[in-house]
């Protein structure tokens, strides 16, 4: 790769230089420019670097800058460079791609270290881009969020690319959908794999309770506190902390835990002491946080800071076309969970479960394999009720075609290539077995 680099955009040159020179006395490379023209001449799909730009300026704005770039490659960080009366303009920015955004006036420092996270996530991507994909091969993220639908493919690449960084994200879904999946996902690939995942569920903990479970507390701190504690963020420290259902937090404890995100420091109830706190944060909704803003029950200043990154899990509506397979895998964990042979699924209740409505999402569809697992649902005939020999080898047989059908979406030639047989074959066994295609494939 490229030497990585800083492209400085400011119409004050004096500022330009200053800023420039405290960036290369940080050790980065930069190249300063009066204007965004020159800039985007650079931007490429390969681009080894970030862009730190002012968002008021003559000409192209920063705002305008970001979307070029946008255009040609969404995944280099902008950061962008705000006067005070510039943050609501900024928040929207982020809400459109932005990596984040500094307030006049700033110390270098502060803009060091935001352009060193954004320098590893580029790093990272740059890095995943140039490993080939093996045809077939399934890594561990594709065996935990199984689907071939485009939406589930660009999730395991956004998962792959900022996994192991340490940028705080956020994961929005549906109930069910699996963000926790998501959460265990980013921290076992990441470099704190090793150190505690400390899930809090922040609907769950008891209002009088909530900051002496996060923070600690020391003796004294209230009534009944008669020995020091350790809260949950300082027990998940070289860990990642997820916080589940942030949109629940308690709106006062909001402007606490920002303090947390932006200084990486806590205060344990009842001291004055400052303890360091090196964790990754993780938070979850199923609620658009951005309607809570606007209902006044969530701060804005903690959305922006919150979603370095963000994640959109998506439903089993949006991929409608892997809930087949996604169902078939479901029920071989359950076989081996439940110590049950392994089961063949029939045809029709496939096609049923295909065309039923999960408003609990992959929750409720692994619900629907246990219970067919256990032997409490009626779907269809199950393997079992095959008792001869012949019964069961045509059980199996059928179950495979049904199978691959669904796999391959319908498509008969990858189907009779797959399992070995001819065009005629696949007929006839089709035909034999009473199988329709079109009874096993859902619109995606």
């Amino acid at each position: 790769m490229n030497e990585a680099k800083i492209l400085l955009v400011d119409d004050e040159e004096e500022l330009r230089r200053s800023t420039a020179q405290a960036l290369e006395l940080s050790g980065f490379s930069v190249e300063t420019f009066s204007n965004g023209d020159q800039v985007l001449e650079l931007i490429g799909y390969s681009f080894p670097g970030v862009v730190v730009s002012d968002i008021r300026m003559p000409g192209i704005d920063g705002m305008t800058l970001m979307q070029k770039i946008r255009e040609v490659d969404p995944e280099v960080p902008v950061i962008l460079v705000t006067g005070h009366g510039d943050v609501q303009l900024a928040v929207k920015a982020m809400r459109e791609g932005a990596y984040d955004f500094i307030e006049k006036p700033f110390t270098a420092e502060m803009l060091a270290g935001v352009i060193r996270r954004a320098m590893e996530r580029r790093g990272l991507v740059l890095e995943n881009r140039l490993l080939k994909a093996v045809a077939g091969k399934r890594d561990d993220i594709e065996a935990r969020l199984p689907g071939r639908t485009q939406v589930m493919v660009d999730l395991r690449y956004r998962i792959r690319a900022i996994g192991a960084s340490d940028a705080d994200t956020l994961i929005v879904g549906e109930t069910g959908a699996g963000k926790e999946v998501v959460a265990r996902a980013l921290h076992d690939i990441s470099a704190r794999a090793s150190r505690p995942f400390i899930a809090i569920n922040c609907a769950a903990l008891p209002a009088n309770l909530i900051e002496s479970e996060l923070f600690g507390h020391e003796p004294g701190a209230f009534p009944g506190a008669v020995r020091p504690r350790y809260g949950k963020f300082e027990h998940g420290r070289g860990g990642t902390i997820l916080l589940d259902e942030i949109g629940s937090m308690p709106f006062d404890l909001q402007a606490k835990f920002l303090r947390v995100l932006q200084e990486r420091v806590i205060s344990r109830l009842g001291s004055n002491e400052i303890v360091p706190l090196d964790v990754r944060f993780i938070a979850t909704s199923k609620v658009d946080l951005e309607a809570e803003v606007a209902a006044g029950r969530f701060r804005a200043d903690l959305l922006y800071r919150l979603n370095v990154a963000t994640l959109h899990v998506p439903s089993l509506s949006q991929r409608r076309a892997d809930v087949p397979l996604l169902f078939l895998q479901l029920v071989r964990e359950a076989a081996a969970r439940y110590g049950r042979d392994e089961l063949t699924v029939p045809p029709e209740v496939i096609s049923d479960i295909a065309q039923r409505d999960w408003p609990g999402n992959v929750r409720e569809l692994r619900n629907a394999a246990d219970r067919l697992v256990l032997g409490l649902d009626n779907g269809g005939r199950q393997a079992e009720e095959a008792t001869g020999l012949a019964e069961r080898v045509a059980e199996f047989e059928r179950g495979v075609i049904a199978s691959a059908l669904v796999a391959h979406g319908g498509s008969l030639r990858p189907v009779y290539e797959s399992l070995g047989i001819s065009r005629k074959t696949l007929y006839e066994k089709m035909q034999k077995y009473g199988l329709d295609k079109r009874m096993l494939i859902t619109d995606g």
